[in-house]
């Protein structure tokens, strides 16, 4: 099966970089290359890719407002791009349905990687990305008790278990880890994960290690997310594992 990949970015030479090397892939068919985020929009709406990779920062519409838009619009899943290392962007990127987030010197590898991972399911993040929205995003931005207390409460609807794995999931385990903490099979993880995603709302478990941390099930500092291939922290999706 190949990969439909639509790339937007407003720097022509990057752009088409990015494209080049994802075309040569016998997997990955890039569709269209666009320079704002409204034309990656009607891109994605007219030719149905199956990625988008997005700059953040871009004319007309930026990266951020066209993830939204794609997302609330299609099953494309989207993958942003920057040059700016910030927790902000990355947090606004994942709350808009972002399945990816990867700095611009990524190399060429990696990036093919992260194509087949979020086309495949899942989410990913650079390293050093996930690890500073984890380490540092979340102590900087921690709620007063009351807004704490109104977070937590949405971890009523889940059973002790999914809480448990809610839990392991912020410390970023994979479902075989989860498996052995919870002396379960992998299926039963899958299930719970399932459960806990649906009850909460969550579109994909990198959602869930930011409501992990948000409802304060796990401090600040206390956790981290475990490296996929490649060096990245990739975790799936439940319904494609």
């Amino acid at each position: 099966m190949t990969i439909r990949v639509v790339v937007a970015d407003d720097q022509e030479l990057v752009r088409s970089g990015f494209a080049m090397i994802l075309d040569v892939q016998e997997d990955i068919e890039v569709v269209a290359e666009v320079g704002d985020g409204a034309a990656a929009v009607e891109a994605v709406a007219r030719l149905a890719p199956d990625v988008a990779l997005l700059d953040i920062r871009m004319p007309v519409l930026d990266g951020i407002e066209a993830c939204r838009s794609i997302t609330a619009s299609s099953t494309c899943r989207t993958v942003m791009l920057t040059t700016f290392d910030s927790d902000e962007y990355v947090y606004e990127a994942l709350h808009a349905g972002a399945s990816g987030f990867l700095l611009k010197d990524v190399r060429r590898d990696d990036l093919v990687h992260a194509v087949r991972v979020v086309a495949a399911g899942e989410s990913l993040l650079a390293p050093s990305v996930a690890r500073r929205l984890i380490e540092e995003y979340t102590a900087a931005t921690a709620r007063p008790s009351a807004a704490r207390e109104l977070s937590a409460r949405r971890l009523e609807a889940l059973t002790a278990r999914e809480r448990e794995t809610l839990l392991h999931l912020g410390r970023g385990l994979s479902n075989a880890e989860i498996a052995v903490a919870l002396v379960v099979s992998e299926h039963t993880v899958k299930s719970h994960v399932g459960n806990v995603l649906a009850k909460l709302g969550l579109r994909d478990r990198i959602q869930a290690v930011i409501c992990a941390y948000e409802t304060g099930l796990i401090a600040a500092g206390a956790g981290a997310v475990a490296s996929g291939a490649g060096g990245f922290g990739a975790v799936g999706s439940p319904s494609r594992e």
